[in-house]
Order: C-alpha cells, then structure tokens, then sequence
C-alpha cells in the first residue's frame, strides 16, 4: 500500500493562511526556534509555526480582541504597542522576531525595526511596495493618493503612515549596515525577480545586525 506524499511547508502554509509572504516565512523559520511575531493579529501564523515547526511561539498584538482570539488559538500572546518597544525583553531573547505588513503601520519604525533586532538574532520583515507600477499609476492617472488592491483604503482610514518602498528599505539596510540575509519579493504569491521596486507588491528581507553593532 503507497504512502501519501508529504505536502511542502510552501503549499500548507498557502493553503491554510492564503498568504505568500507568511509562506516564506514558514519556509525560513527553523524547526523548534524561539519566535516572537509582532502584529501578531490572531495568531494564525504563529498557530500553524507550532502545528508545523515545534516553534516556542509569543506574539504581542495591540487590539484587545485579537489578543484575545489568539489565546483562544493557543497562542501566548499579550496585548502591547510595539512603538514603545520591547524593554520585557532581555538581548537576542528570540531566534526570529517577525513583523509582517506592518512596519508601514508603526509611528516610530527605525525604532521599531532597532528593537527587534536587539531582541532576536534574526528579524524577518515583510512590507507593501509602495513603488510598485499600480500605485504609481493611480496616483498619475487619478491626482489623488492612491488607492488600489494593494492599498485599497481612503487616504483618511488607511492604517498605512509611512508609505516606504523596496528601494528605500534597501537604503536603510545599507545606512545602518544591517546584513541582509535573505530578501524575497511577490506578486500576489507569485515570485519575482526582475526590477523589483517596481513589479513586488510584498517585499520580504531576513536581516541581522552586522558584527560591529553587536
């Protein structure tokens, strides 16, 4: 009698959640890590890390019923702002801090970005391309601030403050000579490669400090 093969951690995760750049992430993270997700919502991802990956999970996320959601979940999860950082935790606590689609959401996010990577050894980032060539094409086309798939909301309810780039989040990198380890870019759940500031929708990067900021 044959054995089933065994589904990808790429297609699961897609399956489950619906989210290329959570399947990337499932892909980087090591079995049985230490991960703590910032925005964490409703610990979805951080659910599927301990069904698929036996990660020691924690999460903080501001709203109250989310919170509340994931501990339904069996997520450990707190309720916190991650603008007024991360003092709980002491230096490289965790093996990833993860922060995905939300660093455009956050008032202060060099801060924000400077404290993950006090806390983890590794921090992964995805974000939203504000250059990518449909937003661009709003705001030529219409004169008004852009409002597509990627950024459907009115200029007055977005959640989105800082509407930053691939180009720009490589400037950052470069500035504060912070390693880029890996850096991955979709379209929907498809990947590209080709020009990607301005055919990325979500952009990836897995980042460390460099040797002389430890």
């Amino acid at each position: 009698m044959g054995t089933t093969p065994p589904v990808t951690y790429r297609r699961l995760v897609k399956e489950v959640l619906n989210r290329g750049d959570y399947a990337i992430i499932g892909e980087l993270i090591e079995p049985g890590s230490k991960v703590l997700d910032l925005g964490c919502s409703e610990g979805e991802l951080l659910e599927w890390l301990m069904d698929n990956k036996n990660v020691r999970a924690s999460g903080v996320e501001l709203n109250r019923e989310r919170v509340q959601q994931a501990i339904a979940r069996g997520v450990s999860v707190y309720q916190g702002d991650i603008d007024q950082g991360l003092i709980d935790y002491p230096p490289k606590t965790f093996d990833y801090v993860i922060l995905s689609q939300t660093l455009q959401q956050t008032l202060k996010p060099l801060k924000v970005l400077k404290e993950m990577l006090r806390v983890g050894k590794q921090i992964i980032v995805a974000f939203p391309n504000f250059g990518h060539w449909s937003v661009r094409l709003s705001h030529l086309l219409s004169g008004r601030a852009p409002k597509t798939g990627l950024f459907p909301y009115d200029w007055y309810d977005s959640p989105n403050i800082h509407f930053l780039t691939v180009d720009d989040f490589e400037d950052l990198c470069r500035e504060q000579k912070w390693g880029v380890e890996r850096r991955f870019f979709l379209s929907g759940n498809r990947r590209v490669t080709v020009m990607p500031n301005l055919t990325a929708e979500i952009a990836v990067y897995m980042i460390r400090e460099s040797e002389k900021n430890l």
